[in-house]
């Protein structure tokens, strides 16, 4: 396995510092954000599609820091109920697909959407409970409108020989591992997961679970390496679903942590043991949202962790089994 990074938190350097940086530290391997919320800092999609002198300066800079990109990054919501919006998140997505396969990257990450909740609506509807019973109309509906969405986008994917990692995240329509194995049973192989362990971790979902029950769908395509600390005290009182904003550390119910602050690193062992067991073997991919701590600071303690855990070889024979 590789530890990777998410760019994101160094966009404000030029890539080719930003692979120094880390290439110091260690980092095998990095996701580029290729438009959506992770934006274009690190390369520009449209330039790289149309000049191949642009792509292979790309590799030259990453062959010079013996660096490969685990993904092309691109979370943004394609079912908006707002037209416009959700065909600059649709273009954003293919035109990654299509650069993933110009640069022999194997995965695009996203997000699965959100549509309305009925036609005409204006507003993406994330539906937590099927009653009363218009929620549970709304959400069949929803299911729907993303299906034939997404078939095509696996059409597309399958063409340009392209993995898509959906990420399942709350205030999406598919937000936990069933919901991801029924959007790829309805799509196809191309559509996989993208497991981010910090958004299970709050929803009270064991990620060592949702990786194995994943991994008998074969379905697990990129992981992100990102925790969350609950805070107890807040939960007896606001539950997980909490709105209150980021900036409100201290009454908030949980926080995005940097790894191994909200769970040490025998945790973290087993979740890479779990991905072992499903046959993943790309990269740990670093995304730092942490409030509490500097973006440095907070990705050269998740490296320094991960680096211990990884595991980087593969099992001879069990001689201990003769």
């Amino acid at each position: 396995m590789d530890v990777g990074v998410l760019t994101v938190p160094l966009g404000e350097w030029p890539l080719d510092r930003a692979l120094e940086y880390l290439d110091e530290l260690g980092v095998d391997a990095v996701e580029l954000g290729a438009g959506g919320h992770p934006g274009t800092d690190h390369l520009s999609p449209r330039a790289l599609l149309d000049d191949a002198d642009e792509r292979a300066a790309l590799r030259e800079a990453l062959d010079a820091h013996e660096m490969t990109v685990s993904a092309l990054a691109t979370h943004n919501n394609p079912l908006h109920p707002d037209s416009e919006r959700a065909a600059d998140a649709d273009a954003d997505l293919r035109r990654a697909i299509e650069l993933a396969d110009l640069l022999d990257v194997d995965t695009v990450t996203c997000f699965s959407g959100l549509p309305a909740g009925a036609p005409g609506d204006e507003t993406p509807n994330w539906i937590t409970a099927p009653w009363p019973p218009e929620h549970r109309e709304a959400l069949a509906y929803q299911w729907d409108v993303a299906i034939e969405y997404w078939r095509d986008v696996a059409s597309h994917a399958e063409r340009h020989g392209v993995d898509v990692a959906v990420e399942m995240h709350p205030n999406m329509l598919v937000h936990e591992p069933h919901g991801l194995v029924r959007l790829r049973e309805a799509t196809g192989a191309r559509i996989g997961a993208n497991v981010d362990p910090s958004h299970l971790y709050w929803q009270r979902i064991e990620p060592t679970a949702a990786i194995r029950y994943l991994g008998r769908h074969d379905a697990v395509h990129h992981v992100h390496a990102k925790d969350t600390e609950i805070y107890e005290a807040n939960v007896r009182t606001r539950g997980v679903l909490d709105a209150q904003s980021y900036g409100d550390e201290r009454d908030r119910s949980w926080l995005f942590r940097t790894v191994g602050y909200g769970h040490g690193a025998h945790h973290w062992r087993t979740l890479v043991s779990a991905l072992r067991l499903v046959g993943y073997d790309g990269a740990l991919s670093i995304e730092h949202e942490d409030a509490l701590m500097s973006s440095r600071e907070g990705l050269e303690k998740a490296v320094e962790l991960l680096d211990r855990v990884v595991v980087e070889t593969r099992p001879g024979e069990a001689f201990w089994t003769r």
